[in-house]
């Protein structure tokens, strides 16, 4: 099977990444993490002008009833850019989730966030967020910032949140959870393909012993490995995209956030190893994606749940003595 986007799509994605690029989002993630949020807002009603909060909501809620394909479209470019806020807790599970006026809010661009515990037992960015929502046994509530806590990416800010009394009307749990695993897969996907494009530019500039350093086997073959990586992952995403709508989307979810996972997160050991000493700082843009890269690794399920899933997916199927 083939996974081609379609013209439409492709045009969405360049139209959206023109866009990102140019306005500066790596200076924005910096001035998120240090607490100044006004250019990380002033970028996200940018990329919300242009849909992408609204892409799964329904037409008659206020959105676009766009695919999780072009959600996932949408996803690779925000996270190929480092764009910071609570994008998949916005876009991915709360359009789906939220119902009536909540839903319609988010659609229209409003900054929101959700704590879902055990997988996301945090509000991403809660002291910026318009509406935050803690999930609880009867559905979702609303809440508010309470104490702050690490994160090993300072551009994603995460907070307890304490639940109000005030519920709000919700639905479709398990599959909202499924598209924000796949929009967080998305985003490692285009992580992993801005580390690995980074550090190609890099050993080609970088010399040593009179040579560019990218003309010695052993770098071209760790490179080499991070774009098999990346390419065995990226049709997961896409037919995990496709398979939204249908029984198989639970393992087909977690296949791409193991495979996004492992691939983002080789391409930033490769690219810290073949920067070098300057891949360590703090100051060099590369440690934006990396901090990223591995604080999204374990975002909306580990690993290790989300190949617990596929193997509980695989053994109940039927001839596998399940079912």
């Amino acid at each position: 099977m083939r996974f081609e986007l379609t013209e439409d799509q492709r045009d969405f994605a360049a139209a959206l990444d023109g866009l990102v690029a140019g306005s500066a989002p790596v200076g924005a993630a910096r001035a998120w993490a240090a607490g100044d949020a006004t250019p990380g807002l002033a970028l996200w009603k940018r990329i919300a002008d242009q849909g992408v909060n609204a892409l799964v909501v329904p037409e008659e809620a206020g959105g676009m009833g766009a695919s999780a394909v072009e959600l996932v479209v949408a996803f690779e470019v925000l996270g190929r850019h480092a764009v910071p806020g609570p994008w998949v807790e916005s876009a991915a599970y709360l359009a789906t989730a939220l119902e009536g006026e909540d839903r319609e809010a988010v659609a229209a661009g409003a900054v929101a966030t959700v704590a879902v515990a055990p997988w996301t037992p945090y509000g991403l960015d809660a002291d910026v967020a318009e509406r935050a929502y803690l999930a609880a046994p009867d559905g979702l509530r609303e809440a508010t910032a309470a104490e702050a806590q690490a994160s090993v990416d300072g551009s994603r800010r995460l907070f307890r949140l304490d639940p109000t009394e005030v519920r709000v009307a919700a639905a479709r749990a398990e599959e909202a959870f499924d598209l924000a695993a796949l929009a967080t897969a998305a985003q490692l996907l285009g992580a992993g393909e801005r580390v690995l494009a980074d550090s190609v530019a890099y050993v080609k500039q970088r010399r040593q012993f009179g040579r560019e350093i990218g003309s010695y086997q052993a770098i071209k073959h760790h490179l080499a490995d991070v774009r098999i990586a990346l390419d065995f992952a990226r049709p997961l995403v896409a037919g995990a995209a496709l398979a939204a709508d249908g029984p198989d989307r639970a393992r087909a979810v977690s296949a791409a956030k193991v495979a996004c996972a492992d691939a983002a997160y080789l391409a930033s050991r490769t690219g810290l190893q073949v920067h070098g000493a300057i891949g360590y700082t703090s100051e060099f843009d590369l440690s934006v994606w990396i901090t990223k890269i591995r604080a999204l690794v374990g975002a909306w399920g580990t690993p290790s749940f989300h190949r617990e899933r596929i193997l509980t997916s695989l053994l109940a199927a039927p001839g596998r003595g399940g079912r």
